[in-house]
């Protein structure tokens, strides 16, 4: 696979989230459900491998320090026997042309260690190629801001019929795709599989507003507590929570609750930002009638 960062067209300092917009940008271009380009599928699959490994800060570190390679996996880094076990040669981790240290390593050295079969990766004269990896199959699942915040697992049943449970990731996005290994299409009996694309949907709230991991949601407010003021019934979206609010507290004052937001990559949650909104009494009131009278014949006199 190409380098994660030419893939997603953006530079080794690129912040995270230039690193979200390409890749966002990507993912809606080549979307197998909007694009029927036959090449667009393969474009969609690169680009979402390369976001898991530049939009995860821990992955994206070993990738720049050469631990791992495009697609996630640990580079080899030396010879230490070719049993099983520990210590054992895992072909899953080797790079063709790479040895240890980042050395060269020839395909004639492969096709010396383990015969004609080895080299270019593929079959030597005479010899069968290995069973085809399957198909990777495209699913979406559509989710509610209370299940984003959740930690339940969601029944989701993948094309073909195949039901699974997934976990819905920290830090998620709408429209963000995540890759579910070995769920895809089955090419033979002895195939590898390949993997499910899921493209997570949030379903909009008819309350909250969803700005990155923090939410905002406008409360109302009588006219007694924001002159007076008290407490406030405030809703989240794992229950209500009470607020304590000034004095004189006017209309479209913004009151933050931390930790009351979506969930983020690091465990940790955003915050929920609530906008006040003054409700004058529905019934007339003489009372409030003649003070509100009385203010404004006394800003006159003084004008």
């Amino acid at each position: 696979m190409r380098n994660p960062y030419d893939v997603l067209g953006v530079p080794k300092g690129a912040s995270e989230a230039e690193v979200k917009k390409a890749f966002r940008k990507l993912a809606k271009a080549y979307h197998p459900d909007s694009n029927k380009d036959p090449k667009a599928k393969e474009r969609f699959a690169e680009a979402n491998t390369a976001y898991e490994v530049l939009g995860d800060k821990d992955k994206r570190g070993q990738f720049d320090r050469g631990e791992i390679d495009a697609e996630g996996k640990p580079r080899a880094t030396g010879f230490e026997g070719f049993g099983g076990g520990r210590g054992g040669f895992d072909f899953e981790n080797v790079q063709r042309g790479r040895g240890p240290a980042g050395g060269g390593m020839s395909d004639d050295i492969f096709s010396t260690l383990f015969g004609e079969a080895f080299r270019a990766g593929g079959a030597g004269p005479g010899q069968a190629r290995g069973p085809a990896r399957g198909e990777d199959v495209a699913a979406e699942l559509t989710v509610t801001l209370e299940q984003v915040a959740s930690d339940e697992k969601l029944r989701l049943t993948l094309p073909g019929g195949r039901g699974v449970d997934v976990m819905i990731p920290k830090g998620v996005v709408d429209g963000q795709t995540i890759r579910l290994r070995g769920l895809g299409g089955q090419a033979g009996p002895r195939a590898e599989p390949g993997d499910a694309l899921l493209t997570i949907r949030i379903k909009p709230h008819d309350r909250f507003k969803v700005e990155g991991a923090d939410l905002r949601v406008t409360v109302d407010l009588a006219l007694e507590d924001a002159v007076l003021g008290g407490a406030l019934r405030v809703p989240t979206l794992t229950g209500a929570v009470e607020m304590k609010i000034p004095a004189m507290t006017s209309s479209g004052r913004a009151f933050r609750l931390r930790g009351k937001g979506l969930p983020k990559k690091d465990g940790s949650r955003g915050d929920l930002i609530a906008t006040t909104a003054i409700v004058l009494p529905s019934d007339a009131d003489a009372a409030l009638a003649d003070y509100a009278r009385q203010r404004r014949e006394a800003k006159a006199g003084t004008a």
